[in-house]
């Protein structure tokens, strides 16, 4: 019995012992739950935060490359309009090119007609051709007196009876400044750069004479100059009486050709037809002016058979 009582007070006691140990585990259980909760909303509250990072880069880069969007638009429209503008100064500019053609070919065309409906005996004594000895002329490198070859020039000019375009021929290729003479456009170098030098260059090869030289003169070397065939015959033909206008002209052919360049395929039909035009015009003028010249050269070999009695202005001898 005694026994028995034993085994029963050991076995309460373990019992005691087992309800405390579970009644441990359940109070660590509870806390590590408890920590597991609080982790996860701290998880919760971290991916929140993430969440509205990421919007916000998201929008500032929405925002940052739609500003960027814009300025290239605008930039665009910028660049567009510029061109539009440039376009519309070029067209002017061609305009304005054709409207001096077309007034120097009415022109000749009417001085033309003026001297066929003019008889050959009505002509001023001033303009009657005469057969003169021709002079030839001297030439300038820079090393004698420029006032001394200017009076001979001078003398030459009124002897050969030269008018202003053909002295200032004569005039030009009379100098001998080497590298004046030799100076070409080159590549890539714009016609304001060259003008520029061209100009430098004639006042360092002939400084003694930059008063006297006209302007005609500079500008005559500047075209000489010019390396594209058709800006240079084209400014040619515009007879410039300067050095400026030589120059404004050249840029007026060059901008005419960046917009034919342009718009080729579009106005090809329309340059064809237009260039014919102008071939006709310009070839019906100078037939008009070989039959011009032809019966003022007739007439004049019948006024010599009429008068057999012709002396020489010079040498005041008859029919040599």
């Amino acid at each position: 019995m005694g026994k028995t009582r034993s085994q029963a007070t050991m076995a309460d006691s373990s019992n005691a012992e087992l309800l405390a140990h579970l009644d441990e585990m359940k109070k660590s259980m509870e806390a590590e739950q408890e920590e597991m909760m609080i982790g996860q909303e701290e998880m919760k509250i971290g991916q929140e935060e993430m969440k509205k990072r990421m919007e916000k880069c998201q929008n500032e880069m929405r925002v940052h490359v739609e500003s960027q969007v814009e300025g290239i638009k605008e930039h665009v429209n910028t660049c567009t309009g510029k061109i539009k503008v440039d376009v519309q100064s070029v067209k002017r500019g061609i305009n304005e090119v054709k409207s001096e053609v077309q007034e120097k070919i009415s022109v000749l065309g009417k001085r033309l007609c003026d001297l066929e409906e003019r008889p050959i005996n009505s002509l001023p004594s001033s303009e009657v051709i005469y057969s003169k000895p021709t002079v030839k002329p001297l030439t300038f490198d820079g090393l004698k007196s420029w006032s001394v070859f200017k009076t001979q020039f001078d003398v030459v000019r009124s002897s050969n009876g030269w008018s202003d375009r053909v002295k200032a021929n004569q005039l030009a290729a009379s100098l001998r400044g080497t590298e004046l003479k030799t100076r070409r456009q080159k590549p890539g170098e714009s016609l304001q750069v060259l003008a520029a030098d061209v100009e430098r260059l004639m006042s360092l090869a002939y400084a003694e004479s930059s008063l006297d030289i006209p302007e005609y003169l500079v500008a005559h070397y500047f075209v000489d100059a010019i390396k594209d065939e058709d800006t240079q015959y084209s400014t040619s033909l515009m007879d410039a009486k300067g050095l400026i206008s030589a120059l404004a002209y050249g840029m007026k052919c060059e901008a005419a050709r960046t917009v034919s360049k342009i718009s080729k395929h579009l106005r090809s039909l329309e340059v064809e037809d237009d260039s014919k035009k102008k071939e006709d015009e310009f070839e019906s003028l100078f037939n008009r002016v070989e039959k011009l010249l032809n019966n003022c050269i007739t007439e004049k070999r019948n006024e010599t058979r009429r008068n057999p009695n012709v002396t020489c202005w010079q040498c005041n001898r008859k029919w040599h």
